[in-house]
């Protein structure tokens, strides 16, 4: 089976109702983390089948409690791709992952209490930190070449002095892309036993690593201490209807979450359930295809940087679709998301990610060859000037 992700085109994509094509004012947009290609055909058919039939009321699951069989799906996903033994009874049911990672913020910390954040970091975490009243513990980026570093010795040192709660842990890294080796996720643990802490791990990019780099799930290596979220929105484009899933390894954590009131945090929608079991149990041949794409992407926007764009440069990222471009080399350092945004084109502000986003701004290539070289040759009438 082939799909044809290189002939999408601007027209279509200035049609789409959604948020990443409509609320900025821009003629390329290319912010937010939604990929421009159309869902897995596995996944329309079923929702699809679902809408035709005519009943969009309550779901049968096969009983009236449990999880929904998108749960089952997951188990044997992970066992499959990323070699990954965990139990049903483990897993638990979200809307999204935000929702999660606020509400495990809200039944382990207390106002005051710190967060470990590898900084810069997806905007929401600082947004689920104020809503809980935890503060900031940053581990600053370092650009070590090729890839990313942080000092984790440092952070051991600094937990001596200065406790935390929680690390709150983005892997595959938003939006530097990184990939963290066995090796660093070995140190982290390391640093939750020593130093009392609980991982909240979000892998939602797990699926979306590029070769030779490998995703390794965090509770591989132990669980006692993580919790993990994941969910299809970001591999199969998915993130308007709503699905995620956590593992929970954490027995504390656990017994906190059994603790709240049975609908105080809701469930997922049927939709997204429907949709995420058809990603995890057929989707595969489509994923592999558009992580083919999602390489050449990726040479293309390192090249189209170097040739297009004096003064902004940037480390090919480990994962996901995201690049993240330092233009503080550049006339446009102190705002370079609005120095685009008057050339037509719509990024993420670098100063929306916390301390080591200045000067930088975040574009998602996941589109189509030509229309990346449109935006990118856009961006250039910018540090032109």
């Amino acid at each position: 089976m082939t799909f044809d992700f290189s002939s999408v085109s601007l027209d279509w994509l200035r049609a789409k109702p959604g948020r990443k094509w409509q609320q900025r004012e821009a003629p390329f947009s290319a912010w937010i983390a939604d990929m421009d290609f159309p869902p897995a055909p596995v996944i329309t058919e079923a929702l699809q089948e679902r809408i035709t039939s005519g009943d969009l009321g309550y779901p049968n699951w096969g009983g009236t409690a449990g999880p929904s069989p998108a749960v089952g799906a997951f188990v044997e996903w992970v066992q499959r791709r990323h070699q990954w033994k965990i139990e049903a009874a483990d897993v638990r049911e979200w809307s999204d992952v935000l929702q999660a990672v606020q509400t495990i913020l809200h039944v382990c910390t207390t106002p005051g209490d710190r967060v470990v954040v590898h900084t810069p970091a997806y905007p929401p975490f600082f947004d689920a930190l104020k809503a809980t009243g935890t503060q900031l513990m940053a581990v600053n980026a370092v650009r070590d070449g090729t890839s990313w570093r942080w000092d984790h010795d440092d952070l051991d040192a600094r937990l001596a002095a200065t406790p935390a709660k929680v690390l709150l842990l983005c892997n595959p890294h938003n939006p530097t892309g990184h990939c963290f080796s066995e090796r660093e996720l070995r140190e982290l643990l390391g640093i939750a036993e020593r130093r009392n802490l609980l991982i909240v791990a979000d892998e939602i990019h797990m699926d979306l690593v590029h070769a030779p780099h490998r995703h390794i799930p965090l509770g591989t290596l132990g669980s006692e201490r993580v919790v993990t979220l994941t969910s299809a929105s970001k591999s199969f484009n998915l993130a308007g209807l709503h699905y995620a899933v956590s593992h929970v390894g954490s027995p504390a954590v656990a017994a906190a979450l059994k603790s709240l009131p049975e609908r105080v945090v809701g469930e997922p929608g049927m939709l997204g359930v429907i949709a995420a079991h058809a990603a995890w149990t057929r989707g595969a041949p489509w994923l592999d295809a558009v992580r083919d794409h999602l390489v050449e992407m990726r040479a293309n926007v390192a090249h189209l940087v170097g040739s297009n764009l004096p003064g902004v440069t940037m480390t090919p990222p480990d994962a996901t679709y995201l690049a993240w471009l330092d233009c503080r080399a550049t006339s446009i350092a102190d705002d370079p998301s609005r120095a685009f945004a008057r050339v037509g084109v719509a990024v993420n502000s670098g100063d929306d990610f916390g301390p080591g986003g200045e000067g930088h701004v975040r574009l998602n290539f996941a589109t189509s060859p030509e229309v990346l070289e449109r935006t990118i040759h856009a961006m250039a009438g910018a540090v032109a000037t």
